[in-house]
């Protein structure tokens, strides 16, 4: 086992060779991971991949079948108590009492904790003034996210854990919550964040990793990860008939550096559409294949997800 006083302070979490295996199945498989202390760190996979049994496990709700992993240079095993009081969780589904209004729930969930904010400020937080008195039944899926996020915080912690925050909810209850997301790292939070969702991710991370099978495909800044890559610009189109495209041809037009078939076409990511178009037009006549869908957008982390696994992150 290291020894905790070996590991940097700028750490947050540090996890080295976690694995977690039920029975034949294996949802995590030797997993090194460091997330700075300060930070939001993204962790992206479909489901199934094994992100939530990781975030479980640093939140102290699994136990690793093997390897060792550190939360705020402690470790479950030792001190449990201290780090429940340092550390604020959001579950993907969160179930509070319904007849309790909102200030009732985050007044109980405040006097867990030997110190932590006021629930006043935790209202003004969240925006929920107008709602404070209102059941937690009567509150719409935005403003009960937006409560179970303040109950994660009501702690005052150091290192945030958020197992997809957002899903289900409406832009405008997403973007609430980023904000929430940023404030609380602007203040020197860590945050730690699983999604389905790209455009959250390349909005909110400083890092992130695409996980798939229990395994760490691919680990930097979102601008990193798409600029491995190779190209700026993803060019996407469909053809009639599909059979005489060859996908190496593609990768060996001017200006492309990754091309691949999909669902419905082809895409392609290259440096420089100008060049790159004419002469994917060139290809498509010579083997006689009539274009029926063409775009082109900035390449995301929805490509790079697509390139490193073969699916999409919803799948």
């Amino acid at each position: 086992m290291v020894s905790a006083a070996r590991w940097p302070m700028s750490f947050a979490i540090r996890c080295r060779g976690l694995t977690k295996r039920y029975g034949d199945v294996h949802a995590l498989r030797g997993l090194d991971l460091d997330v700075h202390t300060g930070e939001c760190f993204g962790l992206l996979g479909p489901n199934g991949a094994g992100k939530t049994t990781m975030i479980e496990i640093l939140e102290g709700l699994r136990e690793p079948t093997a390897g060792d992993a550190e939360v705020l240079h402690r470790r479950w095993t030792t001190h449990e108590r201290a780090l429940r009081e340092r550390i604020g969780i959001t579950l993907q589904q969160t179930s509070l009492p319904e007849r309790l209004t909102a200030r009732e729930i985050l007044s109980l969930f405040r006097s867990f904790y030997a110190k932590g904010r006021e629930v006043n400020e935790l209202i003004r937080a969240v925006q929920l003034e107008d709602k404070q008195d209102a059941q937690y039944e009567q509150l719409s899926g935005g403003q009960k996210q937006r409560i179970a996020v303040a109950c994660a915080l009501v702690g005052n912690p150091e290192l945030l854990f958020l197992d997809e925050p957002t899903t289900g909810l409406d832009p405008h209850s997403r973007r609430n919550l980023w904000d929430l997301v940023l404030e609380f790292r602007a203040h020197g939070g860590t945050v730690m964040l699983t999604t389905h969702y790209m455009d959250e991710a390349e909005r909110l991370c400083d890092r992130v990793g695409v996980i798939d099978g229990g395994v760490l495909m691919a680990l930097g800044t979102p601008r990193e990860l798409i600029a491995a890559l190779g190209g700026e610009v993803m060019i996407g189109f469909a053809v009639e008939p599909s059979e005489g495209v060859d996908v190496a041809a593609l990768g060996a037009l001017p200006s492309a550096r990754m091309s691949r078939r999909d669902a419905d076409g082809f895409s392609l990511a290259v440096e420089a559409p100008h060049i790159a178009l004419p002469a994917l037009l060139d290809l498509l006549a010579r083997v006689g294949a009539r274009l029926t869908r063409l775009s082109m957008q900035r390449a995301t982390l929805d490509d790079v997800f697509v390139h490193l696994t073969g699916r999409q992150l919803r799948e």
